[in-house]
């Protein structure tokens, strides 16, 4: 459906994009992801018209975009901002854009109950913005988007300015609005989470460049670069070169298990990233894994988060349990996990 070949974007002596291709499919919500100044809402702004590429071409559906006004493309854009007029009704904004389309004034009258009753907000139709919650703008917001039937919607950090329980409840409701009108969604975040409970497929940024694209499973238990493998969760990183069995070989921890990509060969420099759900506690009087000593034990989400410092590493390697974990500040251990729950990587990506 969307196609972006080769954009890029400078703004003086800095790179905001260089040369990003991605193809989005019809129906599909799909999540750039990046920390700020990564590109990501540069790129959206292209799509959306208000800004133009120095090079590249983006297409909707095999129809060139980039010649067309921002008026013009069958695009809908939600601020992060909300931009709502406060002097306007909930029904009176959801209509505004079709007012301005002068289309009559049955089929607005129609369109705008139908779009309310999908949000939610059927009941709340006379009132204004300041008479509402952030959650309920939220939908406001939403609705005005996509009253006028777009081919596209794009996000822009939608969810952010709602409190976290909030946020954790919209973040349903955007996924199930989805579904429910069938209209492509392209959302921009910096926040993990919010990614991963929303997308069908993410593209991580990073320095104006697609790092990676995949679906949320396979982006967290299959990082292709350090930097994804970095950003997404917090991923134990061990630095060495690939063994003759595909293991990680380390100076000062000798063979890691893991699962190399495809392409590296023996000798080849390389990163193993393990996951901390991955990373298993065993007894200090095991001879096998990694021998260290228990920092910090903290409790939250329900998950039990342990650091344990590893002699010869700088960074205390890090280990998620579910439930209330039983090991204490101080005490000895050994940490150890299977070969295919942990990954190796080019160490130059």
């Amino acid at each position: 459906m969307l196609k972006i070949d080769g954009v890029s974007r400078r703004f003086g002596d800095v790179t905001a994009l260089d040369d990003v291709s991605l193809e989005i499919g019809q129906g599909e919500f799909f999540a750039l992801l990046g920390p700020s100044g990564c590109g990501k809402t540069t790129l959206l702004r292209i799509i959306a018209g208000f800004e133009t590429p120095d090079s590249g071409t983006v297409t909707l559906d095999g129809e060139d975009l980039l010649g067309k006004q921002p008026n013009r493309r069958p695009i809908s854009l939600m601020f992060q901002s909300y931009a709502l007029f406060p002097h306007m009704t909930v029904a009176k904004n959801v209509a505004y854009g079709l007012e301005r389309e002068k289309l009559p004034r049955a089929e607005i009258s129609k369109r705008v109950g139908e779009v309310l009753e999908t949000v939610g907000l059927s009941a709340l139709g006379n009132r204004r913005p300041n008479q509402l919650s952030g959650g309920q703008r939220q939908r406001v917001a939403l609705a005005r988007s996509i009253v006028k039937r777009p081919r596209l919607l794009l996000l822009d950090e939608p969810l952010s300015a709602l409190d976290k329980k909030v946020r954790a409840d919209m973040q349903l409701e955007l996924k199930r609005l989805q579904h429910e009108v069938g209209i492509t969604f392209v959302v921009v975040t910096h926040d993990q989470e919010e990614a991963m409970s929303l997308a069908d497929r993410i593209a991580v940024f990073d320095s104006g460049k697609v790092r990676q694209v995949d679906e949320p499973v396979a982006l967290y238990e299959r990082p292709r670069t350090r930097f994804v493998a970095d950003f997404v969760g917090a991923n134990n990183l061990f630095e060495g070169t690939v063994g003759a069995g595909g293991e990680l070989v380390t100076e000062d921890f000798g063979v890691l298990p893991g699962t190399p990509a495809e392409g590296l060969e023996q000798g080849a420099k390389a990163l193993l990233a393990v996951r901390p759900e991955r990373v298993v506690l065993i007894g200090a009087e095991e001879s096998r894994g990694l021998k260290g000593s228990v920092l910090d034990v903290s409790f939250y989400g329900g998950v039990s988060h342990i650091s344990v410092e590893v002699p010869g590493r700088d960074r205390p390697v890090l280990v998620a349990v579910q439930g209330a974990g039983e090991v204490r500040p101080g005490a000895d251990v050994r940490l150890d996990w299977r070969a295919g729950e942990a990954v190796i990587i080019p160490v130059d990506q």
